[in-house]
């Protein structure tokens, strides 16, 4: 019996790629996935998984022309940083590898129309790379002290008993600190990830509507992260320091990508009907005078 000639390449790539990467997954599922702040990464792999899994018709019926030299000097340049990142025990490059080897190997295996067809699977994985230790302490302090500015100011002008000292937030007999993970950076790239997957899902023909919504991604993470840290100053009001640091401090967060997506979503539905309704119909005629 003869065997698909594409069927086993496809086979021989996937196995490869798995004997490779398989070491890197298990190691991220035992440390940096059990990280809330990088706990998405699993997810963002389980999805790259299915949108492969829904692409493999279409990639199979791709025409296959392939482009040796674009396809080996991705693919060589991925084994490049993976072979850095395991050797330096570097997270970020052990996982940005991912980007271009598979790039490379569709372009090895079927062409550019493969690398079209896979485009957002693909691009999806830079969501899967952990957040520099540089940028994030960058960006993580003056995100805290714009939240704790905002928080004190609503909650002073409605009539608590609230103060700020840097990061540092008095409420009452009780003091707070602004963690890092209040900032709202990390929830950012999370709602980025999530974002994206649903504008994909949808996928808008609108230009403008895309932009708008792409834009709005940083806003609504900052708006939605002032939400979290005014629930967790007013639960330690109310309730206490044991409350506010125990199990309504995790469920703050799920309030927190809750009001996020809610937003997000609601945005989408709006702009779908204002766009939509401003938009012209090809067919549609300019009334007689």
């Amino acid at each position: 019996m003869t065997r698909d000639p594409d069927t086993q390449a496809w086979v021989i790539a996937i196995a490869g790629f798995l004997a490779m990467m398989g070491p890197v997954y298990w190691w991220a599922a035992n440390v940096i996935w059990q990280d809330e702040d990088h706990a998405h990464g699993a997810i963002v792999l389980a999805v790259v998984v299915w949108l492969f899994w829904t692409l493999r018709h279409r990639l199979a019926a791709v025409e296959r022309r392939p482009a040796p030299v674009l396809g080996g000097v991705l693919f060589g340049f991925g084994l490049v940083v993976y072979v850095l990142g395991r050797m330096f025990d570097i997270s970020i490059l052990e996982m940005a590898c991912q980007i271009p080897i598979i790039a490379g190997g569709l372009l090895l295996l079927k062409g550019p129309a493969a690398l079209r067809v896979a485009w957002f699977p693909v691009f999806y994985l830079i969501f899967m790379i952990p957040l520099p230790g540089v940028l994030v302490d960058a960006i993580t302090g003056p995100l805290k002290q714009a939240i704790s500015r905002i928080v004190v100011a609503l909650l002073y002008g409605v009539g608590y008993p609230i103060a700020q000292q840097g990061i540092q937030i008095f409420i009452g007999q009780y003091q707070l600190l602004v963690a890092d993970a209040c900032s709202g950076l990390h929830s950012m790239f999370s709602l980025a990830a999530l974002g994206t997957l649903f504008m994909y899902i949808m996928d808008r023909k609108s230009r403008l509507h895309n932009v708008i919504m792409l834009a709005s991604i940083i806003p609504i993470a900052f708006i939605s992260n002032i939400c979290r840290v005014v629930i967790l100053v007013l639960v330690t009001y109310h309730l206490g320091d044991a409350a506010g640091q125990g199990f309504l401090h995790g469920t703050a967060g799920f309030v927190l990508m809750g009001v996020a997506l809610v937003i997000f979503f609601a945005l989408d539905a709006v702009l779908a009907r204002v766009i939509g309704r401003d938009r012209r119909q090809p067919d549609s005629k300019d009334p007689s005078p």
